[in-house]
């Protein structure tokens, strides 16, 4: 079949009941992502090879029952199972990076491309509403704040009586929601900068178009993956691309704002802006302490609709700059959806973070030791210490191509003391004594995981007094010497408790964990 023809194929598979019979399709890479990928196809129809470096058996032992093929090998070049079998498509999981050796082969060989969004997006008319509509979807994206916010707005949207999932990089793959056969009205996607990449490949006759979708920040991350912060600002900015009713931007970020002024929109599309100032019509924001919403009310040039309060947040451990952000930008997405002010504030009463986000792990003899094991950038852990001034701050790891030289000098400066973990410790080492002299600084050299952490406690013990912050807030990536930034955030509270338990700056009796509780005052 030439080019065209299968161009011409493709363009026709828009719907789950179209034929996809026969299209042969690799799949690259078996993770969650991957299978996800590979029993979708399979369901189809369609001849499946799934081709990965290595297979979990859980993943691997299901793929003959499913009917796809499997081939696990080296994949720094191209293979020749893959050059025989001619796939008519790719799939590839988000971390196939665009230099990647298979990509650069795909895009060569002008073979289409796709990530798992863009296939979920065209077959999402397997289960449809009552009236015979797909659920709509709502994007979410940013530096930090995605999963907590994405799973702010589906707790709203599920409040106000719709049926709404969580889904995407938030942990359950998209395909797996527009293939459960009890349905939604709408689904939240958490996109990575890796999706979204993907996603700005699309072509064909129906892209990804949103009901709503909102990048939250934009800050130097994944730059080793995209290989310039310009790749990856663009690749973010397809979040708003053909979005219908409301894209939502941070306003104290111009880079959002201009997203969404450059942003190819459906007709009818209103920007729908979000900070901590006094709102405008159009926007979210605050007013002495009341969170506001002067956008979605008839009357938003003279009036404004509360929402909730700080003090109210403050009780949830909800108050921190950062956390009151992706709040008003959650209520941005639902109220889209017509999800009343009273369904939100009953939302937030029940929501909690998720774990490792600024946690307070313990309270010790007046020491607070908090795990912000999910600042795994520079713009978050920034975040943390603008909530925790003065803090001994926990810093380092994998940084991913980063330059943490501008965090250490406007918000490592202000710390009582740093220690240093990781094996990128020399550039955070050289960041501190050029920007920040002045801040005491102590190394974690410990090579084994099980060490790093005990050595830590240790350290801070020595520095932190009564009334002082203990943050874990990395502003790096965990894979160096942690299996998850859940692994390094878990070894942190074990080695606190364990430490301050048997009477190293306290007894067990003295420990007093507050999982939700807010010191940003």
């Amino acid at each position: 079949m030439s080019y065209d023809d299968v161009s011409a194929r493709l363009d026709t598979l828009t719907s789950w009941h179209a034929d996809w019979t026969g299209l042969r399709v690799a799949v690259l890479g078996l993770s969650v992502t991957g299978f996800s990928v590979a029993d979708t196809l399979a369901e189809l129809g369609a001849d499946v090879l799934v081709l990965s470096e290595q297979a979990a058996e859980e993943y691997a032992g299901l793929l003959p029952v499913i009917g796809a093929k499997l081939w696990t090998g080296p994949l720094n070049t191209v293979p020749q199972v893959l050059i025989d079998f001619a796939p008519e498509l790719v799939v590839a999981s988000p971390g196939f990076a665009p230099q990647h050796p298979l990509i650069e082969w795909t895009l060569g060989n002008r073979i289409a491309l796709w990530g798992d969004v863009e296939l979920a997006w065209r077959i999402r008319d397997k289960v449809v509403r009552p009236d015979g509509t797909p659920a709509d979807w709502v994007l979410i994206t940013g530096t930090n704040g995605k999963t907590t916010t994405t799973r702010l707005t589906a707790s709203m949207l599920v409040a106000g009586g719709l049926r709404a999932a969580p889904v995407g990089n938030i942990g359950t793959p998209v395909l797996d929601a527009v293939r459960d056969p009890g349905g939604f009205d709408v689904l939240v996607v958490e996109l990575s900068s890796h999706q979204l990449w993907y996603l700005g490949l699309q072509s064909g006759q129906e892209p990804v178009s949103p009901h709503a979708a909102v990048c939250l920040n934009l800050a130097d991350d994944h730059l080793e993956w995209h290989g310039s912060f310009e790749a990856y600002r663009r690749a973010k900015a397809h979040v708003y691309d053909h979005t219908r009713v409301a894209c939502v931007y941070n306003k104290s970020e111009v880079a959002t704002r201009e997203m969404v002024e450059d942003a190819e929109v459906t007709d009818g599309a209103r920007a729908i802006g979000f900070d901590l100032g006094v709102p405008g019509p159009s926007d979210l924001g605050l007013v002495d302490g009341i969170l506001v919403d002067r956008a979605f009310l008839e009357d938003r040039h003279t009036s404004a609709l509360e929402l909730t309060t700080v003090e109210e947040l403050r009780e949830q451990g909800l108050a921190a700059p950062h956390m009151v952000a992706n709040i008003l930008a959650a209520a941005a997405l639902a109220r889209s959806l017509d999800v009343t002010q009273a369904a939100i504030r009953d939302a937030l009463r029940e929501f909690r973070l998720d774990p490792h986000r600024i946690e307070v792990v313990a309270v010790v003899g007046g020491v607070t030791w908090v795990d912000d094991s999910k600042a795994t950038n520079p713009h978050a852990a920034a975040s943390s210490l603008a909530a925790f001034p003065g803090a001994v701050w926990i810093v380092g790891g994998l940084l991913k191509g980063v330059d943490i030289s501008d965090l250490v000098a406007v918000r490592g400066s202000t710390a009582k003391a740093a220690i240093v973990i990781g094996l990128d410790r020399e550039h955070v080492l050289a960041a501190f004594a050029r920007h920040a002299p002045g801040v005491p600084v102590f190394e974690v050299d410990a090579a084994e995981t099980e060490g790093v952490m005990a050595r830590v406690v240790e350290l801070a013990v020595g520095v932190a007094r009564d009334g002082d912050v203990v943050l874990l807030a990395p502003a790096a990536a965990s894979f160096d010497q942690f299996a998850s930034y859940a692994d390094r955030g878990t070894r942190f509270a074990a080695a606190v408790r364990e430490q301050l338990g048997r009477g190293t700056g306290g007894s067990d009796n003295d420990i007093d964990p507050h999982p939700t509780g807010d010191l940003t005052g």
